[in-house]
């Protein structure tokens, strides 16, 4: 690999902060989202989104919260200004949505963007960029600092000339690249650009600051952040906002370490498209806030809905382990992990009965599980599936969940011992229909024999149980009547005096499925010579399955 043709960030530019504060911080609430899925994310889309796609994404946007949102880029494409042009002529944004609209510092395109929005009733925010690292300057715009300078202030100026006299109208300027322009630079831009526009507490104005091209770990971007925090001028007149890419993996660590560093605003998109690696998860980075009990001010109660109108709008599938929303962030395969959140589901379950709290309000903690996924809509249908890699905490958990089998331990260990058998054999995962068939076929179907129950009858006669029974060995009728015996033990002693031995070890009575018309189960532990095994017996009537179980351990 030939890594030496590239530079770090540190020889590229200085980072000049040093006694940095946003180490011993704490996230303590939501910053102010904005969505850029309409604008930044369509541009990265191979097939840019239509109308129709468009309109959809953007009314979920309003349903889920967002009351800042990026729409387009009206002087690049006749699709973009139109859908601005929908906005102004109807009703499509509530009235407490700010619309955003994006514009590069050119005195014709910012014109046509100006016009665009004129008749919107919602509160805009004309967004201004220009690309100012060094790289850009010279390969891309051909300008030196000072005369990139100029080419700032103009385009600010044109922005005024256009749109200053608007009601509702703020302003909003990116240093495009910002990580990797000279600190000092940015900072003389941004004070540049916030005295032209005469930001104020009433009219603030957004410094958007761009990791354009993801370039260094987050806590450096977090210095760069904090560096222009401490240091911008008219500090309270600014809303400063940051705006993430993902081309080292780390988008969404360096927004969490920006909003420590200062940050009171997030550009990305829901789910993280956008060009190359992505722009910043907003999603992510707010059900990240979600699991730490902080509210992130934004709906995400029916994630799998959410995710089919972003994969519509986008045509892009969403990866089965993406954070939150994936099919799989959920699920747990592993013996292991499955026994945990079997009994964290179990211990949950009780501290809710034992306190009175619903269990969707009970405080969580389910390991392997950071968060409920019934918070998002989800069910528990898909958190513990089998496979070859699975256990018996897993096996048991659907079994009792789907078919009301509570097994006991050693029952769980000889049962997940077959199904490991029947998935190394087939490779394949199981459902916990599939698992009810390999219990039914290991316990519950005896092979041929000559043992059946003909008749049982159980009566309670002056205080004492009167327990009659009539079974069949080999064609012959044996029957006995046992008072205050109980079923099992008139069972084996029966099935002794026919000649068919069974010792007993454990019984443990259940029910299949729930509900009074429901089967009962009994599930009996046998000896045979020094070994146990195990069977069962299904009926209606518990003391009828628990008879059938008995003979079938006897002539298993």
């Amino acid at each position: 690999m030939p890594s030496a043709r590239y530079d770090d960030l540190f020889a590229r530019v200085d980072v000049p902060l040093r006694d940095r504060e946003w180490p011993s911080r704490r996230l303590t609430e939501a910053p102010l989202w904005v969505p850029v899925d309409l604008r930044d994310g369509n541009q990265a889309l191979a097939e840019p989104m239509d109308p129709s796609r468009k309109r959809a994404f953007f009314e979920l946007m309003v349903s889920m919260g967002y009351k800042e949102i990026e729409v387009g880029y009206p002087s690049a494409s006749q699709t973009d200004y139109d859908f601005v042009r929908l906005i102004a002529e109807t009703g499509l944004a509530p009235d407490d949505v700010t619309i955003v609209v994006f514009t590069p510092a050119r005195r014709d395109l910012i014109e046509r963007t100006v016009e665009s929005i004129r008749g919107i009733r919602n509160p805009v925010v004309i967004h201004m960029y220009t690309a100012t690292a060094p790289l850009w300057r010279d390969v891309v715009l051909g300008h030196d600092r000072e005369s990139l300078h100029e080419l700032i202030l103009a385009g600010g100026r044109d922005v005024l000339d256009f749109a200053g006299e608007l009601d509702g109208v703020r302003f909003e300027f990116s240093p495009e690249v910002f990580n990797l322009t000279e600190p000092d630079y940015a900072l003389e831009l941004c004070n540049a650009i916030t005295t032209l526009w005469d930001a104020s507490a009433d009219r603030p104005v957004i410094l958007n600051l761009p990791a354009t091209v993801e370039a260094a770990t987050p806590n450096v971007y977090a210095d760069q952040i904090e560096y222009m925090h401490r240091n911008l001028d008219r500090r309270s007149a600014v809303i400063l906002s940051v705006h993430p890419h993902n081309d080292r993996g780390t988008g969404i660590a360096c927004a969490e370490l920006a909003v420590l560093a200062g940050a009171q605003r997030v550009e990305g998109c829901i789910f993280g498209n956008g060009e190359r690696t992505g722009n910043v998860d907003i999603a992510t980075l707010a059900l990240n806030l979600h699991a730490q009990g902080i509210d992130p001010m934004i709906d995400f109660s029916d994630i799998d809905h959410i995710r089919r109108v972003v994969e519509h709008s986008n045509r892009i599938e969403i990866h089965p382990r993406h954070p939150y929303v994936g099919d799989l962030v959920h699920t747990a395969f592993s013996g292991t992990h499955q026994d945990a959140i079997k009994k964290g589901f179990a211990e949950h379950r009780a501290r809710a009965a034992a306190t009175g709290i619903p269990t969707d309000q009970l405080p969580w903690r389910v390991p392997y599980l950071p968060i409920d996924p019934a918070d998002l809509g989800r069910s528990y249908e898909a958190v513990i599936r089998v496979n070859s890699q699975s256990g018996k905490g897993g096996i048991a958990y659907l079994l009792e969940r789907d078919y009301g089998i509570e097994m006991p331990r050693r029952l769980q260990i000889d049962f997940s011992r077959r199904v490991q058998q029947h998935t190394d054999d087939t490779g394949l995962e199981l459902d916990s229909a599939d698992l009810f068939t390999i219990f039914e076929r290991s316990y519950l179907t005896p092979g041929a024999t000559s043992v059946e129950l003909i008749e049982l009858d159980v009566t309670s006669v002056g205080g004492a149980t009167r327990t009659a029974l009539r079974i069949g060995v080999d064609g012959t009728e044996h029957t006995a009547t046992f008072t205050d015996v109980g079923v099992v033990e008139a069972t084996t002693r029966i099935l002794n005096n026919a000649g068919v031995p069974v010792e007993i070890v454990s019984l443990h009575q259940t029910s299949l499925a729930a509900g009074n018309d429901s089967d009962a189960l009994t599930l009996i532990e046998y000896r045979r010579g020094t070994a146990t095994h195990w069977t069962a017996g299904r009926h209606r009537s518990v003391l009828d399955a628990t008879v059938i179980a008995v003979i079938n351990a006897a002539t298993a």
